[in-house]
């Protein structure tokens, strides 16, 4: 059996994302993903861009098995070995580029995402980029029926989860020397939200 894991929502989504990075991010560039999940964003987005150093990592031991199969898989140079990660502990060295962090925000209590701004911050170069990706509730209301069903649905799994508004998140942010550079509407009613680090 493969260890290879395969999710729906990562083969729908890591086109239009590739997109959006290749826009926002140089041609050569160290790149830390946390969250990684099953490690396909990553395979894909390294073969696309052989410029990119793309660093993944996940504190989920399968998730890291399945990440580390995609990697034998692909056989790509440019694509590291998972680390062992968890966004509220120790980093790895910096500067990277970029920290990228795919559909973590709703899924993770919001103490994450109070990390995830203040060791992105500490682990960027000046301009470096934390892009996230995900939907958001905007000035208080869900911007779709299906993601007001989705934050049901995660409240329902942990109620320290949920869809987030995209103010609090931005606020948490700038609270960190970031800018919000942009938000650029996604499929299925999610955004990239690209944020950049000002000294």
């Amino acid at each position: 059996m493969s260890r290879r894991m395969k999710s729906p929502a990562a083969a729908r989504n890591r086109q239009p994302i590739l997109d959006v990075l290749s826009v926002i991010l140089p041609e050569r560039a160290r790149i830390l993903e946390v969250a990684s999940g099953s490690g396909e964003h990553g395979v894909h987005f390294a073969a696309a861009r052989p410029g990119w150093e793309w660093q993944p990592s996940d504190p989920n031991s399968e998730a890291r098995d399945s990440i580390s199969a995609w990697c034998e898989h692909a056989g790509l140079a440019n694509l590291l070995e998972p680390l062992p990660l968890d966004v509220a502990g120790i980093w790895p060295a910096g500067p990277f580029d970029a920290v990228v962090a795919i559909n973590l925000v709703h899924i993770s209590p919001w103490e994450v995402t109070e990390a995830l701004m203040a060791r992105s911050a500490q682990r960027l170069r000046e301009g470096g980029v934390l892009y996230l990706y995900g939907p958001y509730r905007r000035d208080g209301r869900h911007t779709a029926a299906s993601n007001a069903a989705f934050d049901a649905d995660l409240k329902s799994r942990d109620p320290r989860w949920g869809v987030r508004d995209l103010e609090s998140v931005v606020a948490e942010a700038q609270a960190h020397g970031f800018m919000l550079e942009q938000t650029i509407e996604m499929p299925a009613n999610n955004l990239s939200v690209v944020l950049r680090l000002h000294a």
